[in-house]
């Protein structure tokens, strides 16, 4: 029935299946590696933990290999096309090297501390923003096989540990003895405590359709015919069946990773870098690649919430959620060149009433569609 109605349809879409096979049960991660490594139906705890260890592992060499090409290399490349500047070209093929020579520059560089510091929140506010995009990765789906853990929680979990970043933007900002840095991580929570709601309200509205909480779950409710056209098969991904949900989660999802219009929590041209005005060196690079994580995280709800996950035609579901991810980080690119800056008494206006009334106007409206479907 939860199938039905999220879908609006009858019938499956072909070539749009999560799995190799429409309708097979799909497995974990650790289950794939399990198997491949001829554990036995029935593992033990210490092969369960060796295998969860190893699609860990595997997950995060991905997910930061991401943010290692788009930080140094590829949104240099954007911003000169954007700005008709010339991006990097000199070190290897198309500047791709750059990407080895920031690392060398980046980690070879003095880790300066500033004096009366608050040492231990200095130290692990970095690691927190880095690592909550990390764990986040750990309940996503993205293709057969490819998901680490499947909890029935998966969104709230997914939600909740995106959000420890403001924690650790708060302890930098802090911890940091310096004024720009408070100004900046009391923005950070400002912003985040304003858009937060609307994300996870709309978020809600989803999980009305699908009946779930479970990713899996989720992804598999989209994977229906929505409607026909002509010989064309529109899927029931919720950005077609709600794409009032779909742009409010977008639009929330750039506050919540911090890009124009809503990037006042490091306005340069106001408090220097905000958070990151007194770490240098590897802190820098973590706070750095955080930015780059919480991008991709977020690009990777979005689309397994709302665009079918790696649901697509012809190409392995892996492929087609790497499209999908990427397609939200060049968004995010194309509004930070494009659009200007807002006040931040703007940014928490529009947050506070109009982000918040339109999400939970959404859930009322979708409640409603959803009760008159069931009866």
């Amino acid at each position: 029935m939860n199938r039905q109605i999220a879908s609006g349809g009858t019938g499956r879409t072909p070539g749009m299946a999560m799995g190799v096979l429409a309708g097979e049960p799909l497995r974990t991660l650790p289950a794939t590696i399990e198997r491949a490594l001829g554990f036995g139906a029935n593992p033990g705890p210490v092969e369960q933990f060796a295998a969860g260890l190893v699609g860990a592992a595997f997950v995060c060499s991905a997910v930061l290999a991401l943010a290692a090409v788009t930080g140094p290399w590829a949104k240099r490349k954007l911003f000169a096309d954007f700005t008709d500047r010339i991006a990097p070209n000199r070190h290897g093929p198309y500047g791709v090297l750059v990407i080895v020579a920031d690392v060398v520059r980046l980690l070879s560089k003095e880790l300066i501390v500033p004096e009366k510091v608050d040492r231990p929140a200095y130290d692990l506010g970095p690691l927190l923003v880095t690592y909550s995009a990390l764990l986040g990765f750990a309940v996503i789906p993205m293709g057969s096989g490819v998901q680490i853990a499947d909890p029935e929680t998966g969104l709230a979990y997914a939600f909740a540990v995106a959000s420890l970043a403001t924690l650790g933007l708060v302890m930098a900002g802090h911890a940091s003895n310096n004024k720009f840095s408070l100004l900046g991580s009391l923005r950070a929570i400002a912003m985040n405590v304003a858009y937060e709601i609307p994300l996870v309200v709309t978020g809600v509205s989803v999980v009305l359709f699908a009946g779930s909480l479970q990713l899996s779950e989720i992804v598999t409710a989209q994977q229906e015919t929505l409607l026909m056209l002509g010989p064309v098969a529109v899927p029931s991904w919720y950005a077609f069946v709600n794409p009032f949900a779909f742009v409010l989660f977008v639009v929330a999802s750039l506050a919540e990773v911090g890009r124009n219009p809503f990037d006042t929590a490091e306005a340069p041209t106001e408090i220097v870098a905000g958070v990151q005005t007194e770490y240098s060196s590897v802190y820098f690079v973590l706070l750095y690649l955080g930015e780059f994580l919480h991008i991709f995280l977020s690009g990777a709800i979005i689309a397994t919430v709302f665009l079918g996950g790696p649901a697509g035609p012809v190409l392995p579901g892996f492929v087609w959620f790497m499209v999908k991810m990427w397609s939200f980080f060049l968004f995010t690119q194309w509004a930070r060149y494009s659009i200007p800056r807002v006040r931040i008494d703007q940014l928490i206006s529009v947050g506070w009433k109009g982000m918040l009334v339109c999400s939970f106007a959404n859930l009322v409206l979708t409640a409603l569609v959803v009760g008159l479907l069931v009866a």
